[in-house]
This record gives C-alpha cells, sequence and structure tokens, in this order.
C-alpha cells in the first residue's frame, strides 16, 4: 500500500511539473512577439535587417527623434485615441450592462425575439455598413468628428449577449424584488446593486471593447482627415507611406508607443477577471 501511495504521489508531482512546464511555455511564447516589438523599438534599421535579437541595444533615443521627425505626434495621437477608446469603452459597457439587466429582469411578450434579433445583428460585419454609415454621418455634417467613433459603441450586441449570460448565471431576482419592496428605483438598483456585482463581467469587456476601439484602424481612416484628429494606428499606418528612407527602428518605436497603453489597461484591471474567476470557482 504504501508504495503505491509513494507511486501515486510521484505520478501527481509529474503531473503537476508537466503542467507547469506547459503553462510556463505558452506564457513566453505570448510574451515573445511583444518582447522583440519593444526590442526592436531600441536597434537600428541595419540590426533590425540582421535578424532577431532579444536583448535591447542603445538606438532608442534616436528612433525617437526619427519618429517624431517624420511629423509624429506621439501625444496628440495618444490624446485622441483615449479620447475615443475610453468613452466608447464606458458607453459600451455600462449600456450594455444596462440591457443586459432588462433582458434578465423583465418579462415581456417580445423578449426572446428581440434577444433573437440581437444575435443576428452580431452575424453582420461592420464593414458592411460602413459606406451607409459614412454617407449618414457625411449629411451629418460628423465626418472629422470623435462622436461617430464613440456614439455607435452603444449598441454592442456581443457585449449584451455575455452580460446576459453573465446575469443569467450570478443574478438572483429575488435581490432585485427585494430592492423594488424597498423603494428602489430601476436605475438606482442598477448603479448602486446590480452594477457592482458584475465588476468581473465589466471589466473582461472593458479590456475588449478598449482595446478593440484602440486598436480600431478602419472607420478612423474613413472619417477623420484632419492631421489633429489622427489616432495612433493611423499614424504608425502612415509611417510606411515613406518611400524614400524606412526606418523599421522608428516604425517599432511608433508600434510600442502603441501598445503601451493597452498593457496598463490590462493590468489595471486584470484584478478583476481574476477575482471574477475565483468567485466562479467556489461552491456553495
Amino acid at each position: 500500500m504504501e508504495k503505491i501511495k509513494e507511486s501515486g504521489t510521484a505520478t501527481r508531482k509529474i503531473s503537476k511539473a508537466i503542467i507547469y512546464i506547459v503553462c510556463i511555455s505558452l506564457a513566453l511564447l505570448s510574451i515573445l512577439p511583444f518582447w522583440i516589438m519593444f526590442v526592436n523599438a531600441t536597434r537600428s534599421t541595419p540590426e533590425i535587417q540582421s535578424g532577431i535579437s532579444l536583448l535591447p541595444s542603445t538606438h532608442m533615443m534616436s528612433n525617437l527623434r526619427v519618429l517624431l521627425d517624420k511629423s509624429f505626434d506621439p501625444l496628440q495621437g495618444f490624446m485622441n485615441s483615449l479620447i475615443i477608446s475610453s468613452s466608447a469603452t464606458i458607453c459600451t459597457v455600462y449600456f450594455s450592462s444596462l440591457a443586459a439587466y432588462g433582458l434578465v429582469t423583465y418579462s415581456w411578450k417580445l423578449q426572446k425575439p428581440f434577444f433573437t434579433f440581437i444575435l443576428c445583428v452580431m452575424m453582420v460585419p461592420s464593414q458592411a455598413s460602413a459606406i451607409g454609415f459614412y454617407q449618414f454621418m457625411y449629411k451629418l455634417h460628423w465626418t472629422n468628428s470623435f462622436w461617430p467613433l464613440i456614439l455607435p459603441a452603444i449598441a454592442a450586441p456581443a457585449v449584451v449577449f455575455f452580460m446576459r449570460q453573465y446575469l443569467l448565471a450570478t443574478l438572483s431576482i429575488e435581490i432585485v424584488e427585494a430592492s423594488r419592496v424597498d423603494g428602489s428605483g430601476e436605475f438606482f438598483t442598477f448603479n448602486r446593486i446590480i452594477l457592482p456585482l458584475m465588476m468581473p463581467a465589466v471589466a473582461t469587456q472593458a479590456i475588449f471593447a478598449f482595446v478593440a476601439n484602440w486598436n480600431n484602424l478602419f472607420m478612423p481612416l474613413i472619417l477623420l482627415t484632419q492631421k489633429e484628429k489622427y489616432t495612433m494606428p493611423i499614424m504608425v499606418s502612415l509611417l510606411r507611406g515613406d518611400i524614400y528612407k524606412m526606418e523599421f527602428g522608428s516604425i517599432y518605436m511608433g508600434l510600442a508607443l502603441t501598445a503601451l497603453p493597452l498593457f496598463v489597461v490590462y493590468f489595471l484591471l486584470s484584478r478583476y477577471i481574476i477575482a471574477g474567476v475565483a468567485l466562479g470557482g467556489v461552491k456553495e
């Protein structure tokens, strides 16, 4: 019996070691492309063309000077992208959570057809409506404005679907009914009771929404033509337009500056995701 127990313990240790090795390997593979990008931001063009290196070089400031000489204004692009991404993210997560709350807590005749309609809207790609959307914004004189990139974020069917599924699994209707008995209004109940309960889901979708809006190039490139309204992805895409001298180091520097805020947002909100996973793993 003791030998069986010892062999079982050894097997569990080996299995745990294999799991750790696989997880660490996957983590390194995920980090490697970003590390190479940041390293290339410190290397010169000949060094980048010579091959891949995992060690930083000494050309970071020269790459930054070349980047700024190309009429690249990182501060202006950062502010424009931050305004659009932050506002669109807030609109997405708040109004999607509100719509999911209505779908879960209210019973009405067309509830299921309405949810089916939301699922159908998810299948329509944004590129299919780009021409009509641009014509509509042109008639409203909203070209070269941030509003067409912010207000449509209110209607996010994929986020509504995610929030609805989260509420179905975590929300107890008795909480809502008790707040109504106590005289609480619907918006007060949602803002003070339901929304804090949804923070893990809100944080998860906030990360996805912020990353999607920050990296969005298609619609801003169509709607924004004034240089002072350019976002960071537009500025980086214009760096490759210099056909006379291709500075790969400066391009990687622009990419690094564009990706840096995404890491900050993820690290700020990741604890809510971890808390949500831990909460979902606890059995009553």
